[in-house]
């Protein structure tokens, strides 16, 4: 998964170079003549799609559609010199749901590390994820088709944000005996917080591409999903959805 986003970024790289370069006996064009006003400066940015964790071990058995869901408010700053180039900042809100197979995940454990417990044989729960949400800045370089028609524009954008952990918890849904009978209905939560073996600090490479409001997105997070001695190094990748007015 670390090759393909790294493709990604590749690709867009090389289409940023590819679109400076076109044409290099054309005359410079004059920038200033060209009309942004009906260009929003600032947008909100949806984001959706799949998560997972490389460099897993056995044990850490996930399963399911795990997902992600992210929310930004951005800031876009065209270049003077080349509008079809811009900056994107931001701020928002990011979260990550990570469900697994049979394996009990127990952040309140008195160990040093976080144990991921095989319950095939026990009572588990029909459903168990973990969950982390946290506060993110990104930033991103972006180059647009047409400058002046975002929403009728090819887009391509790399950049990179940085979050902090606010809160992350496991949620079990409906127990059940290890032949699948239920305990006490499938109404019954178990919810556990604890932010101890979870990094508090993410920090990630983003890549999208796309046309109008829709965008592909992948992000590869270069700091580990626990934090250092709490457990097997993993590392998070997603790939999405962006809905974006840029």
């Amino acid at each position: 998964m670390k090759k393909s986003l790294l493709l990604l970024l590749g690709i867009t790289g090389a289409l940023f170079i590819q679109a400076q370069s076109l044409n290099p006996t054309t005359p410079k064009k004059d920038w200033t003549k060209i009309d942004l006003s009906s260009r929003p400066a600032d947008h909100f940015m949806i984001q959706y799609g799949s998560d997972m964790w490389t460099g897993r071990p056995d044990s850490v058995r996930t399963s399911g559609f795990s997902r992600h869901f992210n929310f930004y408010f951005m800031l876009d700053k065209p270049f003077k010199t080349n509008p079809h180039y811009s900056l994107g900042i931001g701020v928002g809100f990011g979260s990550s749901n990570i469900f697994f197979n049979n394996t009990y995940v127990n952040l309140k454990s008195n160990s040093a590390k976080l144990p991921f417990t095989n319950v095939d044989s026990a009572d588990h729960f029909n459903k168990f994820k973990l969950v982390s949400t946290s506060a993110e800045i990104p930033v991103e370089l972006r180059y647009f088709s047409d400058p002046e028609h975002p929403m009728k524009s090819w887009k391509y954008a790399v950049g990179a944000k940085v979050g902090t952990l606010l809160k992350s918890y496991t949620k079990g849904k409906n127990l059940e005996t290890r032949t699948g009978t239920t305990i006490w209905g499938n109404t019954y939560i178990l919810k556990e917080v604890d932010k101890r073996f979870i990094n508090s600090t993410s920090l990630a490479l983003t890549g999208r591409f796309g046309y109008g409001i829709v965008s592909f997105d992948a992000a590869y997070y270069i700091l580990g999903v626990l934090k250092d001695g709490t457990g097997p190094v993993m590392n998070r990748v997603s790939f999405g959805l962006t809905i974006s007015g840029l």
